[in-house]
């Protein structure tokens, strides 16, 4: 490891430590390691960076799929999708557990946000969960494990990320390869669910059956009106990934359609929303893009750093001697992904580490696609898990309870998408069969 790329680890690591916001980190590690090259003009570098990085097309999308799913979560749509999900799984016995699971992953498809997920469907599920017998700790913990099924489901911000940083991965091939994984995922939790509420036995009380595992007045809907309740919300995923396969309209297209559909749904078809909402549903969505953005500039600086001093090149060519064994490179990928999401946010993490695994995994043959997937299920986990799990600070303050309490019941949701995340790995036709039967690859 070169001086250089010493500074960049040290500085990153060490801002990081003292709290310091993580594109502050990433943007003056990069400004301090591209100083010490000596021969290359530090604030032209940076400030082409900065501005180049957040130059892409696809990257418009972000902000009209933050507001659209800032949008629904005001709008009503998480209860019709909670209403539809109960009549479909609220009948089994400990089916509330599955209802929540099953919102979410509805609900984080349409608005493409795990964080808002949480949110919108923890305070409603989480209180309802409690007052049927389930210990708030294990409500908290299914919700924020469940929401995250969301970012694999598409439409995904993160999956736009990860195309943009990739260079040449099509954005509606991933987002179609995320179709079965994010469901897949949502699949082993719910298993996790069933085992641990009729063994592990998580309530005080007694297991709650069909008839008392979702209370509301008036009683939730049949299968049938469920559907058509949730049916205009549900439809954007029609039209945006309709429309993307269709060759009608490009993602950025479809994100500005998709704010468009949930504004008038939310105002003017569910009334939940009133113009005198939308200053601060914009100021809302304007903040959460500003720190997406800021990320991507900062990253894009500190990308170039890692490609002048071939870090890319010396860590494909290390693992390479580890083993050229693929099953074991991606066992070991898959591993550093976990320990980073434990301590890094989703997007930096996609950010900063796109462009060092991706040449080891095509060396081994594994499609950009396939990997996109695999590196995306990663980080899912890590939104859950401490210290840095954001979905699960979330949860806790939905759930007026303390990261300790919850992350025992968390247990096994984590094993259980450690699981899915090895079947998704290793196993890539799970991920590739959609875009390949599209023509999409």
């Amino acid at each position: 490891m070169s001086a250089e790329t010493t500074i960049l680890l040290v500085m990153f690591v060490g801002l990081m430590f003292l709290n310091v916001p993580i594109a502050i980190c990433i943007g003056l590690a990069s400004v301090a390691t591209i100083a010490t090259l000596g021969d290359v003009p530090t604030g032209y570098v940076v400030a082409q960076r900065l501005s180049t990085g957040i130059a892409s097309f696809p990257l418009l999308a972000i902000p009209f799929f933050v507001l659209s799913g800032v949008l629904m979560g005001d709008g009503g749509m998480a209860k019709r999708l909670m209403d539809f999900a109960t009549s479909l799984v609220g009948r089994f016995p400990g089916g509330l557990a599955y209802v929540n699971t099953v919102t979410c992953m509805l609900f984080g498809a349409v608005s493409g946000s795990a964080a808002a997920a949480v949110s919108s469907i923890g305070g409603f599920m989480i209180p309802q969960m409690e007052e049927k017998g389930y210990k708030r700790e294990f409500a908290v913990a299914l919700t924020a494990c469940s929401a995250t099924t969301g970012l694999l489901i598409p439409p995904s911000n993160i999956m736009i990320v990860f195309a943009v940083v990739s260079g040449n991965v099509s954005v509606a091939a991933l987002f179609l390869a995320g179709v079965v994984p994010g469901f897949l995922v949502g699949l082993s939790i719910m298993i996790a669910s069933f085992v641990t509420v009729r063994f592990l036995k998580p309530a005080p009380a007694k297991v709650p059956d069909a008839p008392t595992a979702y209370s509301l007045t008036p009683p939730p809907p049949g299968m049938i009106q469920g559907f058509l309740s949730a049916l205009p919300t549900l439809l954007l995923v029609v039209i945006v990934l309709g429309g993307i396969l269709g060759g009608i309209f490009s993602p950025t297209e479809a994100s500005a359609i998709a704010v468009a559909y949930c504004l008038v749904l939310a105002m003017f078809f569910y009334k939940e929303v009133k113009a005198k909402h939308l200053p601060a549903i914009l100021l809302r969505s304007a903040l959460t893009t500003s720190v997406v953005m800021l990320l991507v500039g900062a990253s894009q600086a500190m990308s170039w750093v890692l490609a002048y001093e071939r870090v890319p090149q010396m860590v494909s060519d290390a693992m390479l001697t580890l083993s050229a064994n693929p099953f074991m490179v991606l066992l070991l990928i898959n591993v550093l992904l976990l320990i980073v999401g434990t301590f890094m946010d989703m997007t930096p993490a996609v950010l900063i580490f796109t462009p060092i695994f991706l040449p080891v995994v095509i060396g081994l043959g594994m499609d950009p696609v396939h990997f996109g997937i695999v590196m995306i299920a990663n980080l899912c986990i890590g939104l859950c898990t401490p210290p840095v799990g954001t979905c699960l600070f979330v949860g806790c303050s939905v759930g007026k309870t303390t990261l300790a309490r919850v992350v025992p019941s968390a247990i096994p949701f984590f094993i259980a998408m450690a699981i899915a995340l090895l079947i998704i790995t290793y196993v890539p036709w799970i991920s590739l069969t959609l875009p390949r039967m599209l023509g999409l690859m």
